[in-house]
């Protein structure tokens, strides 16, 4: 698909979540009532990381739609990060987009999710609470300590309060995954901030259909680039499958 054309489906869309405005781009493909993929990014990045756009642009060659959008307090969207940012936030921003696409009438009825770092596990916290067909992570924690561990490590300069801290402590999500299924996951075995472990434990306790990804060498930002293209390329067909019943 030329770029030009990706761009020409990009629909702006704004909704409330929380009091809060947020904004994204629902990206559609030519058919009609197409199952779709709704993305959660990463703590400190937004929808326009270019994981999520290039997942769009194959999702839309495979008849898929994709909304992706930017949590409260990141990109275009209101509140201050420090401010507004945990996990509990974060789904609920999550639940409001699956809302608010659901009530369009050019979005067929099956939904899947995909989550990267922090977004991987607002998507495995949602699913547990909200039914979806299908489910694709990259790097998700799933321990609060976790969390709290990636970002004193990271680089971007943010200012870690007291009260993010201790929101960061609340979101262990290991009690909800044996709940999850048709769950596809990817994870780099060197990934720097988030341990491989973590996505070993999805795996072991999740449900089938389940897929796991370990990228050798693989660091937490994917920057290989035969990686990504890997990613692409499974994510994309694992919605298809799943949407398409093609796995049980």
């Amino acid at each position: 698909m030329l770029t030009s054309e990706f761009d020409a489906t990009n629909k702006k869309i704004s909704f409330s979540s929380d009091g809060y405005l947020l904004n994204g781009s629902l990206h559609l493909p030519s058919n009609d009532t197409p199952p779709v993929v709704i993305g959660s990014h990463g703590l400190f990045s937004t929808s326009n990381s270019p994981k999520q756009i290039e997942l769009a642009k194959r999702c839309n060659q495979l008849g898929i739609a994709f909304f992706r959008f930017d949590h409260r307090g990141c990109g275009q969207s209101d509140g201050i990060f420090e401010a507004v940012t945990s996990l509990d936030a974060r789904c609920n921003d999550l639940l409001s987009a699956i809302k608010i696409i659901q009530k369009r009438n050019d979005i067929g009825n099956k939904i899947g999710l995909f989550g990267s770092s922090m977004g991987g596990a607002v998507c495995i916290s949602v699913a547990f609470e909200f039914h979806v067909d299908s489910l694709v992570t990259v790097a998700a924690p799933v321990l609060g300590h976790t969390i709290v561990e990636a970002l004193e490590k990271s680089s971007v300069p943010v200012v870690l309060t007291t009260s993010l801290a201790r929101k960061r402590r609340r979101s262990d999500i290991t009690d909800k995954l044996s709940s999850l299924h048709h769950i596809l996951i990817f994870h780099g075995d060197s990934d720097e901030l988030i341990p491989s472990s973590n996505a070993l434990e999805i795996y072991d306790k999740a449900g089938h259909p389940k897929k796991l990804v370990m990228q050798a060498g693989g660091d937490h930002r994917m920057s290989n680039a035969t990686h990504q293209e890997t990613f692409v390329k499974e994510a994309a067909n694992w919605f298809k499958n799943c949407f398409d019943g093609s796995l049980h």
